[in-house]
């Protein structure tokens, strides 16, 4: 059986220490603030990790509500034995742009040695927290809810080098940004696996970063590191599966560059599958994945987006003009994609749409990336060959619907904070 220490921290953290992070204040509704994993792996003296050297895998979103970098906090702290952090896409300070890291430094601030672990996986990875001489990894980085955000195959690849190692993993959870209600969109099929997608999970797999670590210890870490990793979640506090992220009372920290703010993250889960396209997905503009554009696109789409009447969502014409990424410093037509009601909103059901009525109404234009890039992000063929049928939004989301009944049972067994459909 998997390991799975959860049951650890439900007494012995954040208790009374709790103080040592001031009160907990309260949400714009009127509910106590979220507690995060690290603020009660802090409040309990770091109870689970006396007696250990210490690693952890973090970036810019790894931070206590007054605002300081947890790795800032434990390094001034004699109560843990902070010796190394491990910095992923992006960096651990957040210097990298998208498919860059860092490489490996010492932190400025610290004087920690900082590891490069972007794009190592397996023996490789393995390799690096034996070189570091910790015990436990620890691993605190705000996802934001889609398969293909990479941060959760970071967490996948740690466990799975730490259990070859014979290291401890401690995940440091995080609310999801966009709420864990359900999951939703196509399931990946195996081969399709790649860094944005190593496991059969829904396109929004609706579960926290302790959820998936659950999930993957039970499900793949054994085959693929010929045993389980030695596993503790500590979990959140005050997060219920409704909550979007202004709802914690929490500071949003944008976890990777082009992730700006939480809206961004509501539509980021479909929005982006125009990265398997040739239009742009608003990489360069002010409002990544809200703007969607081509060179060919006019006030058509935008009308005909609207006519469909989408659950939660409008569409307002507009011209942008992308400083990096495709067409950049060209002058692009599209729209921007507007949530109106973020519990009627499908991000998935709504980007299909937009594909499908994008190719409807500009076919000499439209192209999927020559790589098939599309494939890799929906987890298989299926929904670009059933728009190339022609097939509507509904018939294409038909199309997964066995399979994501399927992974929600799988994932209801490993949910720690209540019901999710």
């Amino acid at each position: 059986m998997p390991v799975d220490r959860r049951g650890l921290l439900a007494g012995a953290v954040g208790g009374a220490a709790g103080a040592a992070l001031g009160p907990r204040a309260a949400t714009a509704g009127g509910r106590a603030r979220v507690r995060t994993g690290v603020e009660r792996l802090i409040a309990s003296r770091y109870a689970i990790l006396r007696g250990e050297r210490a690693g952890v895998i973090t970036n810019p979103t790894g931070i206590l509500p007054d605002l300081r970098h947890e790795v800032d906090v434990m390094h001034a702290d004699p109560a843990v034995d902070l010796a190394a952090v491990f910095g992923p896409e992006h960096g651990f300070r957040g210097t990298a742009q998208a498919g860059g890291s860092q490489g490996f430094y010492d932190d400025p601030r610290t004087g920690l040695p900082v590891y490069d672990t972007y794009g190592k996986s397996g023996r490789a990875l393995a390799d690096v927290f034996t070189a570091s001489g910790v015990g436990t990894v620890l691993f605190d980085i705000q996802d934001v809810g889609a398969r293909f955000y990479t941060y959760i195959w970071t967490l996948y690849d740690s466990m799975v080098a730490a259990a070859m190692a014979g290291k401890r993993m401690v995940v440091l959870d995080r609310p999801n940004a966009i709420s864990g209600r359900r999951a939703s969109g196509p399931v990946l099929h195996p081969e399709y696996g790649t860094f944005v997608g190593r496991k059969p999970i829904a396109q929004a797999h609706g579960m926290t970063a302790g959820e998936l670590a659950r999930l993957f210890n039970a499900e793949w870490v054994p085959a693929d590191a010929g045993r389980p990793a030695a596993l503790t979640v500590v979990r959140l506090e005050g997060w219920s599966r409704d909550m979007y992220y202004e709802d914690t009372g929490l500071p949003w920290v944008p976890p990777s560059p082009n992730m700006p703010t939480v809206d961004t993250a509501v539509v980021y889960p479909g929005t982006c599958l125009f990265e398997g396209t040739q239009a742009s997905e608003g990489r360069g503009s002010t409002r990544p994945f809200e703007l969607i554009g081509a060179p060919y696109g006019d006030w058509r789409w935008a009308d005909a987006l609207t006519a469909l009447r989408l659950p939660g969502a409008a569409f307002r014409e507009s011209y942008f003009t992308p400083t990096f990424s495709k067409f950049a410093g060209q002058t692009v037509g599209g729209v921007q994609v507007v949530v109106t009601d973020r519990h009627a909103f499908d991000p998935i059901r709504t980007a299909i749409a937009m594909l499908v009525t994008l190719k409807r109404l500009y076919p000499a234009g439209f192209a999927w990336r020559p790589d098939n890039w599309i494939d890799t992000l929906t987890g298989s063929a299926q929904v670009r060959t059933s728009i190339d049928l022609g097939l509507d939004h509904d018939a294409v989301a038909a199309g997964w619907q066995g399979e994501l009944a399927a992974f929600a049972a799988l994932r209801a067994r490993h949910l720690i904070y209540g019901s999710g459909r």
